[in-house]
């Protein structure tokens, strides 16, 4: 979400989008609802603008390998989203994707891209963001290996260039 304070991208997503990850991550990390709710919330008052709507009656005439991920590239065809962040690749096929000027990236080849884009810009907000962990506060290594557990290898990479300041 700190990315989302660079202006280097505009971040959008539907409420869809939130009612997925809300609903993963509360059954998986059991983190109450309530709470959940409040980063929505946040999220979608740091990122101005981010909430997509009118991309329902797309979704029907969408067809992905997974059809519950249609929501997905509807709501980036309506907002004329030039890429879809995700791990989860293999359900948005370039093949498909490509007739709506959309592609499928990874969210490690995405970060990576931004620090081409404007490195500065880029080792600020993780220095922000890594200041703002204070339930616990993390070390820079501490702060990298969450990146390294979500395998963004890439991104560790980078910023081990710049752990001294971070």
């Amino acid at each position: 979400m700190e990315l989302c304070r660079t202006d280097l991208f505009r971040a959008r997503w539907t409420e869809e989008i939130h009612q997925e990850w809300i609903r993963n991550v509360h059954e998986n990390k059991k983190i109450p609802l309530d709470k959940l709710n409040k980063v929505k919330e946040l999220m979608n008052q740091a990122a101005e603008g981010c909430l997509v709507d009118g991309h329902q009656d797309l979704i029907n005439c969408l067809s992905l390998p997974d059809p519950d991920d249609r929501h997905v590239l509807a709501g980036a065809i309506k907002c004329n989203a030039d890429a879809i962040v995700t791990f989860n690749l293999k359900d948005f096929p370039n093949d498909i994707l490509v007739q709506y000027e959309v592609e499928a990236i990874h969210p490690d080849d995405f970060i990576t891209d931004l620090f081409d884009l404007c490195t500065p810009k880029v080792v600020q907000s993780m220095r922000t963001h890594r200041a703002r962990l204070n339930y616990p506060p993390l070390t820079p290594d501490e702060y990298i290996q969450c990146f390294a557990k979500q395998g963004l290898t890439n991104t560790v990479r980078l910023l081990e260039v710049y752990k001294t300041i971070l």
